[in-house]
């Protein structure tokens, strides 16, 4: 396993008043560079109005960089994210989704939390880093449908993973980034901070994004 820290970047988005702080970045180390044309993003969380706002702004960024993107609440019907699926039942999606050119899947889960420390020594546990999409997704999928009676904490944690679903290729993790958020109290914001620290940390690992194209978006 190879951890890639963002000192720099996650530093930058502090001073920036931002409620996303980057904890972890890990990328495959098989891996260069890794460019997709068509890819999915799935936001995976009980709040259908978080869900919607994220899959939305994050699609739009990636189109603004010319990379098609595709809301997973343009393709899971309610009925499929409203009980538990099957490994045979994401193998099916993950076909579909070839036979219509998909070549990668960005899939965001968030997690409550109350204990940092231990969460964080959780996340060295190596399995997490052998698994495909179907797996991580099985694993979490219960979030969907899971019921809103949580205790509220003050740091939330997030983790973006970048699937690989290219044709006679395995469905491999390509990256992983772990992500805790504080005091989400406005969604909109919380949201463009995530979103704009998912694409710097993508960005700096060459992965999908490049450096000068998001400049050039930007204008910075």
């Amino acid at each position: 396993m190879k951890k890639i820290g963002l000192t720099a970047i996650t530093a930058l988005l502090i001073l920036g008043c931002s409620s996303a702080e980057l904890v972890e970045n890990w990328k495959n180390p098989d891996i260069v560079l890794f460019d997709a044309s068509k890819v999915l993003i799935v936001g995976m969380t009980h709040n259908e109005e978080a869900r919607a706002k994220y899959e939305t702004k994050l699609r739009d960024q990636f189109e603004l960089r010319d990379v098609e993107a595709v809301r997973s609440i343009d393709v899971f019907d309610v009925e499929f994210t409203s009980s538990e699926r099957s490994e045979q039942e994401l193998a099916d999606v993950e076909q579909q989704l070839l036979d219509k050119d998909f070549d990668a899947i960005l899939f965001t889960k968030i997690i409550g939390i109350e204990n940092v420390e231990s969460h964080r020594r959780l996340l060295n546990n190596l399995d997490r880093y052998n698994q495909g999409f179907d797996d991580d997704y099985m694993s979490n999928q219960n979030i969907y449908f899971e019921s809103g009676d949580h205790e509220v904490f003050t740091i939330y944690h997030a983790e973006t993973s970048l699937y690989c679903i290219c044709p006679g290729k395995e469905r491999n993790l390509i990256w992983r980034g772990s992500i805790d958020i504080t005091d989400p109290v406005d969604i909109e914001k919380t949201i463009d901070d995530y979103i704009e620290l998912v694409i710097m940390a993508m960005e700096d690992q060459d992965l999908i994004f490049r450096k000068e194209i998001t400049n050039e978006v930007t204008g910075l």
